[in-house]
């Protein structure tokens, strides 16, 4: 049994799974990709150029290259065991490679889900989450994820379902605007609603249910 699979509780399963978009492994690739590819061609060039040299030189190379090498190794494990996960309960964010991070918000208490993509996140599909909680974590940020559209919308859909599951029966209505209350006091502290906007909108709300 994996590490990821020993978080879950019983009968708790996952419905979704991604990690960091790749784009996120362009600068480091680049960063320590380059140097790698110098130092090695180095070496083989100063074999070529030194002949009376080369097991120094070669040695000297090698040795070089692969400080860049194990950190891109590193940076590329890092990225592998970085996860994020949809379950049938929870929000989930696991980090680390031997040394493990867990971050996860119940989809309970789960009030809005803010998404952003630039241009070029739609074109290649990454983006970043804002998870809006009731807990005292209050926002839990997933950044450059790899299929957000799809990641947001599982997370919603089942946290719905939670809520229908549970939810007494005759007290959809209630439900209803309950939910649409939390969406607002989301929107009112994330600062997209004033707070003269805000409270015109709960009026209205609540002159509706009444």
């Amino acid at each position: 049994m994996g590490y990821i699979e020993q978080l879950l509780g019983e009968n708790e399963q996952i419905l979704f799974r991604t990690h960091p978009h790749p784009v996120v492994l362009l600068r480091p690739v680049l960063g320590y990709g380059v140097p790698t590819g110098v130092l090695i061609g180095l070496a083989v060039a100063g074999e070529a150029a030194f002949p009376t040299l080369t097991s120094p030189l070669l040695i000297a190379g090698l040795a070089l290259a692969a400080i860049p090498l194990m950190l891109l190794i590193h940076t590329l494990l890092r990225w592998w065991n970085e996860v994020y996960l949809v379950t049938t309960r929870r929000v989930v964010e696991v980090e680390g490679i031997l040394n493990k991070s867990v971050m996860e918000s119940s989809l309970e208490k789960v009030n809005d889900v803010m998404l952003r993509q630039s241009l070029l996140g739609r074109l290649l599909n990454y983006g970043d989450i804002e998870i809006l909680t009731a807990s005292e974590i209050g926002v839990n940020r997933l950044r450059c994820i790899a299929d957000p559209l799809r990641f947001k919308q599982m997370m919603l859909d089942q946290k719905d379902a939670l809520a229908r599951r549970y939810a007494p029966e005759g007290e959809e209505g209630g439900e209803d605007s309950a939910r649409l209350l939390t969406h607002l006091e989301a929107l009112r502290r994330s600062g997209l609603l004033s707070e003269e906007e805000f409270e015109a909108k709960r009026q209205a709300l609540l002159k509706s249910v009444g």
